[in-house]
């Protein structure tokens, strides 16, 4: 008899503690692997509208056909071998001029409000169907595709966007 109260004590924990606890790690590692990720923002590229050692909640892009001129995306760059969050500004197809630090797409400026410290840059991009331009905010001090030996990436590298900062606590927020 008492052996039998044990087995069902034992059961009743398993089922009541054992279970949900793997559960709920499951579903975390699956929500990691498909939905959202954490990324710690490694340079001051992007200031002011993300500092250096920020921490953001990043939700995974399935179809590059969303992203938005303007968004803030984390992508791998195979020429850097690391993860790196800039801002999109030439999407597929475009044509993008830059003359002087304004930046011109398909004959139009830009609006960059987000741009607090610009330099001279001037060049000419045309953007390869698949392929994204990516430049930070703080442009005289971004190491992005102004600088690199080949300045777009590949949709399929594209992870994921920045969503809501989640470090440092008093700067918790969504990002805009």
């Amino acid at each position: 008899m008492e052996n039998e109260g044990y087995l069902k004590a034992k059961e009743s924990f398993f089922r009541e503690w054992i279970v949900p606890i793997i559960t709920a790690i499951f579903i975390a590692i699956l929500i990691n692997k498909f939905i959202f990720f954490n990324v710690t923002v490694p340079t001051g590229s992007m200031i002011p509208t993300i500092n250096k050692d920020d921490k953001f909640m990043v939700t995974r892009i399935y179809n590059t056909n969303n992203i938005e001129r303007g968004d803030i995306i984390v992508f791998y760059s195979e020429e850097l071998q690391k993860l790196l969050i800039k801002r999109a500004i030439g999407l597929p197809g475009d044509h993008v001029e830059i003359n002087n630090g304004i930046v011109n797409i398909n004959g139009q400026s830009i609006k960059e409000d987000y741009v607090k410290n610009n330099n001279n840059y001037s060049g000419t991009f045309d953007v390869p169907e698949g392929k994204f331009l990516f430049l930070g905010d703080n442009r005289a001090d971004s190491w992005d595709a102004r600088r690199w030996i080949n300045p777009y990436i590949d949709a399929s590298e594209i992870r994921g966007e920045a969503r809501i900062r989640i470090y440092p606590f008093n700067n918790i927020g969504v990002l805009k």
